[in-house]
């Protein structure tokens, strides 16, 4: 018996039954959204309606309300989406049911073909998505990739109510943009260090996003610790950031805390990175903002998660605002010592202007899927896309940091199985750090 709109009814009554665990466990992000649209299950104005929700479990209520009125392959594609986005016990949840008897639902598409409902789109369509995921990973790179809605454009109003307040963001190209991928390790130099499978499909991401952001972006690809430590020396010097607003580097790679593998199996200290970009060894990016995302591990140390419970409320932490390192201006001394600084260039500290994303906190480890990537560079990917119109650089990464902590791995029998991550980033930016995506000022 076909349901509102063509759904089966035998469909429409397990969405009903599952809806609590559904809404309870499944994540509804722009990944699942996206399957559901390339399946034309979804319209365009109905993922936004969806995404827009705050939570994942309304964004879930919001899905299950709209997938019964969506036809009769509403239910199929969406099994479909929640396995390609390894939500398979879901699926199963909704399939291996005893009131799902074959025989039954043979009579009931019989119905459905000889009805005079119209068909959403070609069922060659979908077979074809189907056979894709049978693919190896290598392959996987169209309706199964991350996200690729195009990098939402800033409106003039909006940069003109923030430019004033925030770094200048002006030049076209915005900056150079450095990745640095090492995905395939050398076996006798660094026996303990697998092939980081997904790499190459961050790689790729990062290079889409930011050119769509007008960055100018070079990828080099497995290189040896002095190699990434040479390539990062070049980019520093590059005459280039002279006239360019800001700077992006992305490393990603193997990793412990404070340092990253190169294919060798030697360790490049990130507080060097960051050294090279500083005030005395990069003036050219003086006063600019300079961006790094780091996405690789930072320990071994597996986060299992905790059991969410009630708590009482955290306490502020008491005051203890001291200066830790000298006196400034103290003494009789103050108003020669402030008559001098006047006759003396102003100063800059020896870091300052940097923002860096880290993929996992200290000491624990970081995930990547072998098909999409990693869930820090995917989280980063959807969030520039759609809010870096008129959401500053650190607000963005707080909603990394958000759907990073509802992100749940699903690995049955193995110690990924429900393994959690939690991303974190520093900063030490001074003014609000808008990209203004799309938007050139006319002077």
């Amino acid at each position: 018996m076909l349901g509102e709109c063509g759904m089966l009814e035998l469909d429409r009554r397990a969405l009903r039954k599952r809806s609590v665990t559904l809404c309870k466990e499944m994540v509804v992000d722009e990944l699942l959204i996206q399957s559901l649209q390339a399946d034309d299950i979804l319209t365009d104005s109905m993922a936004e309606s969806i995404l827009a929700e705050p939570t994942s479990h309304k964004r879930g209520w919001r899905l299950l309300s709209l997938l019964p009125k969506r036809g009769p392959r509403a239910f199929s594609s969406f099994c479909s989406a929640l396995r390609d986005t390894e939500q398979q016990h879901l699926c199963a949840l909704l399939t291996e049911s005893p009131e799902r008897d074959s025989r039954e639902r043979d009579r009931e598409r019989q119905r459905y073909v000889d009805s005079p409902l119209p068909l959403p789109t070609q069922e060659g369509k979908v077979a074809a998505k189907r056979a894709r995921t049978q693919v190896s990973m290598e392959m996987c790179l169209d309706a199964d990739s991350p996200i690729t809605t195009p990098v939402l454009p800033c409106t003039q109003d909006f940069y003109r109510s923030r430019c004033l307040q925030s770094y200048s963001m002006v030049s076209s190209p915005r900056g150079q943009a450095l990745v640095i991928s090492n995905v395939s390790f050398d076996p006798c130099a660094a026996p303990d260090l697998d092939s980081r499978r997904g790499g190459e499909v961050d790689e790729e991401v990062l290079r889409k996003v930011f050119t769509e952001l007008d960055y100018i972006v070079t990828v080099r690809r497995d290189l040896t610790a002095q190699g990434m430590r040479a390539c990062i020396e070049q980019f520093g010097r590059r005459q280039e950031h002279q006239t360019l607003s800001s700077c992006v580097v992305c490393l990603l790679s193997h990793g412990v805390e404070g340092a990253i593998y190169g294919t060798d199996g030697q360790l490049l200290e990130l507080d060097w990175v960051f050294e090279a970009f500083d005030n005395a060894h990069c003036p050219l990016l003086q006063n600019k903002p300079k961006m790094f995302f780091i996405q690789a591990c930072r320990g071994e140390e597996m986060d299992c998660g905790v059991e969410q419970s009630d708590g009482p409320e955290r306490t502020q932490s008491p005051g203890c605002e001291q200066r830790d390192a000298g006196r400034e201006g103290e003494g009789d001394g103050d108003t020669r010592q402030t008559e001098e600084r006047g006759r003396l260039r102003v100063k800059l500290p020896q870091r300052s202007d940097m923002i860096c994303g880290f993929a996992s906190l200290k000491g624990t480890a970081a995930m990547r899927n072998t098909k999409r990537g990693s869930w820090f560079i995917q989280e980063l990917n959807s969030a520039l896309r759609f809010r870096a119109r008129d959401t500053h650089l650190s607000d963005i990464l707080v909603q990394v940091n958000g759907r990073i902590k509802e992100r749940e791995g699903y690995a049955p029998g193995t110690p990924h199985h429900r393994c959690k991550e939690m991303s974190e980033f520093t900063s030490s930016l001074c003014k609000d750090l808008y990209l203004f995506p799309k938007y050139h000022p006319q002077y």
